[in-house]
């Protein structure tokens, strides 16, 4: 038979299909295995804790850096868009809502998918190369309780911390231009966007937007680690799919949250 009739084709796009509908099963019976740990987990908040400061302290220098450019750029562009029309002291306020309603959340989703998602799925990735979660299996010891669980959640509390840092540092960069380069009254600044951001309109929603994406690039990256195939090349595969897919899954996630948050 011809690799391009058309019962080829049907039969090669029912496997494909078959094949995406299982491992959507996969994934939503370990998520719904990890929801159902939540409070044991949770209990035992020593090995959370221990999670939180292991992803934390990967991410936060280059998160640190990020906000702080970011924030020298939003406050250029904003001073060079908004002098055209004579509202140059708003500059606090542009970069304000730029960074606790988009900015923030998304581009520390996307650092973090880049620096502690890729290092959990090695992790775990590495772990199943070398049979050490069967042997953890064999001493009637589960995994995902041991192991994942703590690392959800830890990634799914880091985050909002995270995007918090990052939304922190990109107004003190946006102040430094502004006020010390640019010359805006630091008054203005400062006012405007006290006046103009609103804790649960816009920083609220932040966190919200973070907290999902917690939860997006960690169970990815988990997931990823926990079925890669157990040998170096297929561990160095769950790697890169982690990098995209959760790059494609927070910028997917961003536009419906935005639809949902702002349209009402």
């Amino acid at each position: 038979m011809s690799p391009y009739s058309p019962v080829r084709l049907l039969s090669n796009l029912g496997f494909v299909t078959r094949n995406q509908l299982a491992e959507l099963g996969h994934a939503a019976r370990l998520m719904s295995r990890l929801l159902a740990l939540t409070g044991p987990t949770l209990a035992r908040f020593g090995l959370v804790r221990d999670q939180i400061f292991f992803l934390g302290n990967y991410s936060l220098a280059i998160i640190t850096v990020s906000g702080l450019f970011v924030g020298f750029v939003l406050g250029l562009q904003s001073y060079y868009a908004l002098q055209r029309y004579g509202s140059s002291e708003a500059i606090g306020l542009l970069v304000a809502l730029t960074l606790v309603r988009e900015l923030g959340p998304v581009v520390t989703a996307l650092l973090f998918a880049g620096r502690a998602g890729t290092a959990l799925t090695a992790e775990i990735g590495l772990m199943k190369a070398g049979e050490q979660l069967s042997a953890m299996e064999m001493m009637a010891v589960d995994p995902v309780r041991r192991l994942l669980a703590p690392r959800f959640w830890g990634g799914v509390i880091a985050m909002p911390l995270l995007a918090a840092v990052f939304s922190a540092v990109g107004i003190l960069g946006g102040w430094v231009v502004g006020v010390l380069m640019i010359g805006i009254d630091a008054g203005a600044f400062w006012s405007q966007m006290q006046s103009g951001v609103d804790v649960w309109r816009d920083v609220g929603n932040g966190v919200v937007k973070s907290f999902v994406f917690g939860v997006t690039v960690t169970f990815i990256a988990l997931y990823q680690g926990f079925e890669a195939q157990a040998t170096p090349e297929g561990v160095a595969r769950a790697t890169t799919r982690t990098v995209v897919l959760a790059s494609l899954a927070v910028l997917g996630v961003d536009f419906v949250l935005t639809a949902l948050m702002f349209s009402v």
